[in-house]
């Protein structure tokens, strides 16, 4: 199985002196993998008491019923993971606050490779960090998959993402969730943060709302943020290259258009 290394997580440590009212509303964080997990995770936490958080798991499909307590409408948690849809799934979250983090498919392409040939994932395909394959060969392996190794690109967004369109999940674009953080002063985002949180039973955002923002979108916190992932990786473009846009888009044709990037 593949194992992945991250710095110890401290955003505990710096959130001793909030005010964390209890939410009212179990809430789940769920995202397709290489979405934003971290930010939106580290974020939500600066609101909610961390005796509410439901420990450091990711909850999954195959622990789903050893973990159903964590949407319990009783004992409302935090709580977060890589959740595919399913009719348990549905039946667990039916009384949950359940955020959807999705991601254009053409930059998860790119992120999945850094993720990929960084010494934070180890696995049985250290072959892609051998430095025999080209960078484009290892995007192209992204978006096929590896044979009896990782899913293709399309199998991931379909049962993570697509399935859980036009359900009771609150889907958010990771690029809608960056650009609120960057511009957390404007109205816009006072707007965006409120309409995300009240639905956990925070009504009002507390005076220093900003600064929690800040403080969980922070890069140094951030275990998988693509600065703090250690390796020599190849060097990847800020976008991904034409060829490998039109092979995401034959591989998985509609798929950004119903995730809403065209």
């Amino acid at each position: 199985m593949p194992r992945i290394q991250l710095q110890p997580d401290r955003l505990e440590e710096l959130t001793g002196d909030l005010i964390r009212p209890p939410i009212t509303t179990p809430t789940f964080l769920n995202s397709v993998p290489k979405c934003g997990t971290h930010l939106i995770k580290n974020i939500v936490r600066t609101f909610v008491p961390a005796e509410q958080h439901y420990e450091d798991v990711f909850i999954q499909i195959p622990i789903l019923q050893r973990h159903a307590s964590a949407f319990n409408p009783n004992k409302p948690r935090l709580s977060w993971g890589h959740l595919l849809f399913s009719d348990n799934a549905g039946i667990a979250l039916r009384d949950a606050h359940h955020i959807l983090m999705i991601r254009d498919p053409y930059d998860w392409v790119l992120a999945r490779t850094r993720f990929f040939l960084s010494d934070n994932f180890q696995g049985n395909m250290e072959n892609l960090k051998s430095g025999q394959l080209t960078l484009d060969e290892v995007m192209n392996l992204m978006i096929w998959g590896i044979h009896q190794k990782a899913p293709p690109l399309r199998d991931i967004f379909e049962l993570n993402a697509c399935a859980w369109m036009g359900t009771r999940a609150r889907v958010v674009r990771f690029e809608e969730l960056l650009k609120n953080v960057i511009e957390v002063e404007s109205d816009a985002a006072e707007t965006f943060f409120y309409d995300l949180l009240s639905p956990m039973g925070i009504h009002e955002l507390p005076a220093d709302w900003r600064d929690r923002v800040r403080l969980g979108s922070s890069k140094e916190l951030s275990a998988t943020y693509r600065d703090n992932l250690s390796g020599k990786a190849l060097e990847l473009p800020d976008e991904l290259p034409d060829t490998q846009k039109r092979l995401v888009d034959y591989a998985a044709p509609g798929l950004r258009q119903l995730l809403g990037y065209t």
